[in-house]
């Protein structure tokens, strides 16, 4: 019973430290990686569906730095497909689901 414990013990060591932290500029390298997702996607699955506005809106959002969420109102079923693949890809590179800029105004 002993070697079992002290076999264990370096794996315990482990689960208790604190995660590798994140880099300085985590903010850019989000939006970094965005982008190169988006092209990524983009050329995946071709831009039949893509309205003028949703490509617009999103070129936008990474020039402002990734920093205004809920301004690309996904509307064509391309555009939701694009938007969920986005929001897969991105929650793959360790981002939060609420990094991607998706999101409609409800009308008047």
């Amino acid at each position: 019973m002993i070697d079992l414990i002290l076999a264990a013990a370096p794996f315990a060591l482990l689960a208790v430290q604190d995660p590798a932290p994140l880099p300085a500029d985590w903010s850019a390298e989000k939006c970094d990686l965005y982008q190169q997702a988006f092209s990524d996607a983009l050329a995946a699955v071709g831009p039949v569906g893509l309205r003028p506005g949703f490509l617009a809106q999103n070129d936008a959002f990474i020039a402002s730095g990734c920093t205004t969420q809920g301004t690309v109102c996904a509307e064509t079923e391309a555009e939701i497909a694009l938007a969920d693949l986005l929001t897969i890809m991105t929650m793959n590179e360790g981002m939060a689901s609420t990094f991607v800029p998706f999101g409609c105004k409800a009308p008047d």
